[in-house]
């Protein structure tokens, strides 16, 4: 199989070019700069050019057989500061993008969406992928009209898209600089030993699951032919205060947190039912939050800030 990544030199991204390789198939990589935290690979075919560039994306699509688009400019902290950019730069390049397969014939897609923003604030618990999509941030928004204009192309043209809405991803390579990741954002305050900052009282529950995790179901979902919408998470959920006590648990360090006011844009509650996921791909998390958790702590440990 040859797979064209977009975002392939990103956190989830460099974790499914790894997944890829090991399954032996070809990979090309389509992102703005290389890796943060490692060389370029060999036996990689690397595109470094903006997601704007349509001649470069084109270009790009040549003799694929799958495209996995993993690209985002904004996360859900951000999105709402300029929700223009964010549409032009995420959902009319991804509308872009399809336009562009469609003329090359490359009719395989696996979208990276979100279970974290798209529904909103859930109804029921834990959240299945018939929930109604109400999002409160513009990060999810755009993922949900993506999400819209994916099955749009896939009845009138005959595109055949995998959609995948993942949990909070955590683990080696993610950025650590607050913006989004709370588990590397402590680990990275707990290392330097600065102050960690919750927003809110901490009940905030969440479903995590390790990068690892997410890019091997990224990986078998473009190795097969299944269509559909498909959460992806651990199942269970786990709020801000228990991720304190694991952290205290594996690095061994007493930590206290300093609480600030709450955020609007914050849904209390989202854990995924990944049920569907788990039978159609026969697939399941393999890494618990315990060992995911030390895990990136010794990555934490070794990296630079």
């Amino acid at each position: 199989m040859r797979a064209l990544v977009f975002g392939g030199n990103g956190f989830i991204g460099s974790h499914l070019v790894d997944a890829l390789l090991a399954s032996g198939h070809q990979v090309r990589v389509f992102d703005r700069s290389h890796e943060r935290f490692r060389p370029a690979l060999s036996g990689v075919e690397y595109r470094l050019f903006d997601f704007k560039d349509t001649s470069a994306i084109a270009e790009s699509l040549e003799g694929v057989d799958v495209v996995i688009h993993l690209l985002s400019t904004t996360v859900p902290s951000t999105s709402n500061l300029d929700v223009v950019a964010d549409i032009e730069s995420n959902l009319i390049g991804t509308v872009r993008l399809l336009q562009l397969m469609l003329q090359k014939e490359v009719k395989r897609i696996v979208y990276l969406s979100s279970g974290g923003t798209a529904y909103g604030v859930p109804q029921i618990m834990p959240i299945p992928e018939t929930h109604p999509l109400n999002p409160i941030c513009s990060y999810g928004v755009v993922k949900v009209a993506v999400e819209k204009y994916l099955l749009m192309f896939q009845q009138l043209y005959g595109l055949r898209p995998v959609i995948l809405r993942p949990a909070n991803p955590y683990g080696d390579r993610q950025g650590h600089g607050g913006v989004q990741g709370v588990i590397n954002t402590f680990l990275a305050r707990i290392k330097n030993c600065e102050k960690i900052e919750i927003w809110g009282d901490g009940s905030t529950v969440r479903d995590f699951i390790h990068v690892e995790d997410l890019a091997d179901i990224c990986r078998i979902a473009a190795e097969t032919e299944i269509e559909g919408v498909f959460n992806v998470g651990s199942g269970s959920g786990c709020s801000i205060l228990e991720i304190m006590d694991v952290l205290r648990a594996v690095t061994g360090r007493e930590v206290s947190p300093v609480f600030k006011p709450g955020r609007n844009y914050d849904v209390p509650r989202v854990v995924l039912d990944i049920s569907k996921t788990q039978e159609q791909f026969d697939w399941k998390p393999r890494i618990d939050l315990d060992n995911g958790v030390a895990k990136t702590w010794k990555w934490i440990q070794g990296a630079a800030n």
